[in-house]
């Protein structure tokens, strides 16, 4: 495979990775950043050293920027150690450890002394750690074990057996790693509702004691409401209401002082809604207002950081690139992005789809293809057709699921939860569904996207890539029409490809100006008709190109853009204006 690498990755700092702020839902300004060079050893199930050397944090082992390029196997074992250092004055009270995340099992220790143990390889965890540091030197060792796709954790598209549309497995610690210290009384978490239609906003406060917090809101420096208040949940009216949209991202500042606690949040004021149209089909509404959503794919992998994007700017630069092409939503497809990702989609206005990573055991992929092409869905509850077997799969699914739900509740771009993809893993979806309401009744449920429908969810989501593009105008179907995959269309770029020897695609067009005439009667032929018969989401897979697939719209190092912008904004202009016509 070639060593493809960024511009980013080709012009990293090894003292300086990744450096920005990590949660910028939630902003203390006590922040120690620990992504660099850390001690790496790696022993099998025998005690033997495979590897012995550094590896550079927060990519994984087998990326190129890890500097290791080892793939761990099942029976390896991560040893991860670094020593910190505390700055002067940094200690406030009690110190929490951050980890964005680490694949796929991982226990942590300070000073040899066992503090935490972390099940799931996308969602993040914190530890206080403030009773094991003595002083301002203290040693953080971090074990991991990733079993990959060899068992039920929830692993994504990751591969021993890569090809196709799966992908390179990959290891260990893969998100920012860091420290902030608070005082003894702080807010361990927030959560912020919208409340559109009384122009208001809702907090949910989790903190340590019923001492007084005060909270300001204000919208580019004016003053909005405010509360001081000893309740742990309330309600802010606005004094003005500014709607966040892809077209107008208004974002509102928060400010919230809690003893010697302070921090800066942000929210974003709109509704998700699934309403009849003038003619009575279910289209998305955007603040009360029938809205298309027009968008791409998004698998967030880079060829040389794999699931860690190389910087910040590659982040920013993915969501601009698809601004200009005139989409509007981005599927974030079997991936938990860092969350400054949202943050960016929040600010430069991104609506978003996100998926739950799919886990479970062996399943029939073809089985379940050929029965969706057949309109044949069987129930979820059959287990074992599903690889859902193992009932504590499925508990360590759901305990995840609650993590992302909770991780995620306060970017204000996430329109819409994803459960499952095409029956990977897929069970129970209507209780699954049911609970994901209960959690986060403000978004809708796309509950199995594009294979196994059962019945439920706001969206009849198909995956269309050979078979005629047909929706049918049924006004009792009280789901959204959402074409949640098509396209997939391929164009290998010499000197830009993972493998040279083997390339993925649905339909593969050798230059530049095949492809454009294929996307151009797919949207304007294909696709556009269909929004009459009450389609109302179209995503195209994919942004870019991932190891073996060239179906993206740029190429896997984001060095070649596949598409002319201007003739793709067209093509979304088009299906906007006919979408008007609905209105």
């Amino acid at each position: 495979m070639e060593d493809l690498r960024t511009k980013w990755g080709r012009n990293i700092k090894p003292d300086n990775v990744l450096p920005e702020y990590p949660r910028p839902q939630l902003v203390r300004d006590s922040y120690l950043n620990l992504n660099g060079y850390w001690d790496l050893a790696i022993t099998d199930d025998t005690n033997n050293t495979v590897f012995v050397g550094k590896i550079l944090v927060p990519f994984s082992p087998e990326s190129v920027l890890s500097g290791v390029n080892h793939v761990t196997k099942p029976n390896e074992t991560l040893h991860y150690r670094r020593r910190v250092s505390l700055p002067t004055d940094f200690h406030r009270g009690k110190l929490l450890l951050h980890f964005g995340a680490v694949d796929q099992i991982a226990e942590v220790y300070i000073n040899e002394q066992h503090v935490f143990t972390h099940i799931g390889g996308f969602t993040p965890f914190s530890i206080d750690i403030t009773e094991k540091v003595q002083d301002e030197y203290f040693d953080i060792l971090v074990k991991v074990k990733d079993v990959s796709d060899t068992s039920y954790h929830s692993v994504g598209k990751q591969r021993f057996n890569r090809g196709g549309i799966f992908y390179s497995v990959q290891s260990g610690i893969w998100q920012t790693v860091w420290l902030e210290s608070v005082p003894m009384n702080y807010i361990k978490n927030l959560f912020i509702t919208p409340l559109y239609d009384e122009e208001s906003v809702k907090f949910t406060l989790d903190k340590t004691s019923d001492d007084e917090v005060h909270v300001e809101v204000s919208f580019k420096g004016v003053k909005q409401g405010e509360i001081i208040t000893k309740e742990s949940e309330f309600i802010i009216k606005l004094s003005n209401l500014y709607p966040w949209s892809p077209e107008k991202p208004n974002l509102y500042d928060v400010k919230i002082t809690y003893d010697e606690d302070v921090i800066q949040s942000y929210f974003g004021m709109r509704i998700f809604e699934r309403k009849q149209d003038k003619d009575g089909l279910y289209r998305f509404y955007l603040n009360h207002k029938p809205y298309l959503l027009t968008g791409v794919l998004d698998q967030g992998y880079y060829s040389d950081g794999l699931l860690t994007p190389p910087s910040d700017k590659a982040m920013i630069e993915d969501i601009n690139l698809m601004k200009k092409m005139g989409f509007n939503l981005l599927r974030k497809h079997i991936k938990i992005e860092p969350l400054r990702w949202y943050y960016h989609c929040d600010r430069l206005g991104m609506i978003v789809f996100q998926d739950m990573i799919n886990g479970g055991g062996r399943k029939d992929i073809i089985l379940h293809s050929v029965l969706a092409q057949l309109g044949i869905h069987l129930s979820d509850r059959l287990y074992s057709l599903f690889g859902r077997k193992n009932k504590e799969g499925r508990k360590q699914y759901e305990t995840e699921l609650t993590e992302m739900l909770n991780h995620l509740y306060n970017s204000p771009c996430i329109a819409t939860w994803v459960p499952f993809n095409e029956a990977w893993g897929q069970f129970d979806s209507k209780r699954i569904s049911a609970y994901i309401k209960s959690v986060d009744a403000t978004r809708l449920i796309d509950h199995a996207s594009g294979w196994s429908d059962q019945g439920c969810g706001d969206y009849h989501s198909r995956h269309i890539y050979f078979t005629p593009i047909r929706f049918y105008k049924c006004k009792g179907r009280k789901r959204i029409n959402a074409l949640t995959e098509l396209g997939g269309y391929s164009l290998a770029v010499e000197n830009h490809r993972f493998n040279k020897d083997k390339i993925f695609g649905y339909r593969v067009y050798k230059t530049k100006i095949d492809l454009e005439k294929a996307l151009e009667v797919l949207y304007l032929k294909k696709v556009l008709p269909q929004i009459k018969r009450g389609l109302s989401v179209i995503i195209y897979t994919q942004l870019s190109d991932v190891e073996d697939e060239v179906n993206g719209l740029i190429t896997y190092d984001r060095e070649v853009i596949k598409v002319d912008i201007e003739k793709i904004k067209h093509l979304n202009n088009q299906l906007k204006l006919e979408f008007l016509k609905i209105e």
